[in-house]
C-alpha cells in the first residue's frame, strides 16, 4: 500500500512540474495534424494568404508553372506563420504563407504556464527578480532551426528557402538537360 501511494505522489509530482511537456508536445502534435488536414485539404482561407518572394539562382532548376503544396513552419518578424505553397519560378522562390495563430497561442500559454509555475516557487524580492526571468529558459524548449552544414547564418536567422519539396531525388522536370558547348 506504502509503495504504491510513493508511486503515485511521484506521478503527481511529475506530473505537476513536468506536465507541460506533455501538454505542448501532445497540443503541438494536433496542431501539426489540423495544418496537414487543411493545407492537403486546400481548405484554407483567401483572404489572409500572403507572397513571399525570395531571388534565388539555382543552377539547372526548372521553372515551375503551378504552385506545389508544403507544409513548413517558420518565424518571420517575431511570428510565426506557415508555407503551404511554394513555387521556383524565373530565378525566385515564391512562397505562399499564412499566419500559424493556433502555434503562436500554445506557446504564448505554455510560456504563461511555465511563469506561474515559477512565480510561485519564488520568493518575493527584487533581488529575485532577474533569476526569475532567466529561470524560465530551464523549462522552455529553445527554437533549433533548420541549419545545413553548407548554409552559414550570421544572426541565427530563417532564410527562408524550404527544402521539403526537394526531399524527393526523383522529379518530373519537363526540360531536356543542357548541352555542353
Amino acid at each position: 500500500m506504502r509503495r504504491s501511494i510513493a508511486i503515485f505522489l511521484l506521478c503527481c509530482f511529475a506530473l505537476y512540474h513536468f506536465g507541460y511537456y506533455v501538454a505542448y508536445f501532445s497540443f503541438n502534435l494536433q496542431i501539426e495534424k489540423n495544418w496537414i488536414e487543411k493545407i492537403y485539404a486546400e481548405n484554407l482561407e483567401q483572404g489572409e494568404e500572403r507572397l513571399l518572394e525570395i531571388p534565388m539562382s539555382l543552377p539547372y532548376m526548372a521553372d515551375e508553372e503551378d504552385f506545389r503544396t508544403t507544409n513548413t513552419q517558420f518565424e518571420k518578424d517575431g511570428k510565426i506563420y506557415r508555407a503551404v505553397k511554394q513555387r521556383y519560378f524565373q530565378d525566385t522562390l515564391q512562397i505562399i504563407y499564412v499566419p500559424d495563430s493556433a502555434k503562436s497561442a500554445l506557446d504564448h500559454t505554455i510560456k504563461q504556464w511555465i511563469s506561474s509555475l515559477v512565480q510561485d516557487e519564488m520568493p518575493d524580492g527584487k533581488s529575485n527578480s532577474l533569476l526569475s526571468k532567466t529561470f524560465i529558459k530551464d523549462y522552455v524548449q529553445p527554437d533549433n532551426p533548420l541549419e545545413f552544414g553548407w548554409i552559414h547564418v550570421e544572426q541565427k536567422q530563417l532564410i527562408g528557402f524550404i527544402f521539403s519539396a526537394y526531399d524527393n531525388q526523383f522529379l518530373n522536370i519537363d526540360t531536356p538537360p543542357p548541352e555542353s558547348v
